[in-house]
């Protein structure tokens, strides 16, 4: 059955892989995310593939925002079936830099950013009576590194909330989605040199975005008596590393 999917960080990386794997698979997706410009070529390229894509911006960490871009899924197609919560940061750091400007961009959108999501399309979904909800934390939500403290901290709180979250539903699915290190863009934007070349060494074990894709199609395509509470997805090659 085809669904109406939101996802949040659906520019680049594990979002745009999902929009375009689910597009593909007769789901009608709407991303969202601040980079317009890349989110109107990802449609425009769904389009011409024969997908059903819109877009929007949105800015995870206001409330608003994201209530505006539920409200643009609800207007366009009538109902939204699954809220796929994935927008993330990691500029991570010793936490003796200091980064304190950076640790205030993890929470607001690592953890405020997944927690607008829900108030976003909660309402909907219960009125409906049905709906989906998935948020990525990481093998981060599970394992804690050194400079990795704050971001870590973001990924288990994402865990928390959303296992918080599936003890009170019974008519919404509620699932965790922790992959291991991605190829993606994330942690491009680390300020301390030493922590980004450890988080590019890190990348020689990273698992190709359409991979964790491939995961939330099966997560969504499960019956709908059946919850997927979450999935730990990650290389072969990652023997041996916490992430």
């Amino acid at each position: 059955m085809s669904k109406i999917v939101l996802i949040t960080g659906a520019s680049s990386g594990i979002g745009e892989a999902t929009a375009r794997t689910l597009a593909r698979q007769g789901h009608r997706v709407v991303l969202g995310a601040r980079r317009t410009d890349r989110l109107e070529r990802i449609v425009a390229e769904i389009r011409a593939d024969g997908g059903t894509a819109e877009y929007i911006r949105v800015d995870v960490a206001d409330l608003e925002n994201v209530r505006t871009f539920a409200a643009f899924a609800q207007e366009t197609f009538g109902r939204i079936d699954v809220m796929f919560n994935n927008a993330g940061v990691m500029p991570v750091s010793p936490m003796s830099a200091l980064k304190t400007d950076e640790w205030d961009r993890i929470v607001d959108i690592n953890i405020k950013g997944v927690l607008n999501g829900i108030a976003a399309v909660l309402p909907v979904m219960e009125a409906q009576g049905s709906g989906h909800i998935i948020s990525t934390a990481s093998t981060g939500a599970h394992a804690v590194g050194g400079q990795f403290g704050v971001y870590c901290a973001s990924k288990y709180a994402v865990r928390a909330i959303m296992e918080g979250l599936r003890q009170e539903m019974t008519r919404i699915r509620v699932t965790t989605l922790s992959p291991g290190v991605t190829e993606s863009e994330l942690g491009h934007d680390i300020t301390v040199d030493d922590t980004a070349t450890a988080v590019r060494q890190l990348r020689s074990i990273a698992l190709d975005a359409d991979a964790v894709a491939n995961a939330v199609n099966y997560i969504v395509s499960q019956p709908a008596d059946v919850d997927v509470g979450e999935i730990i997805i990650r290389s072969v090659r990652s023997a041996g590393h916490a992430f």
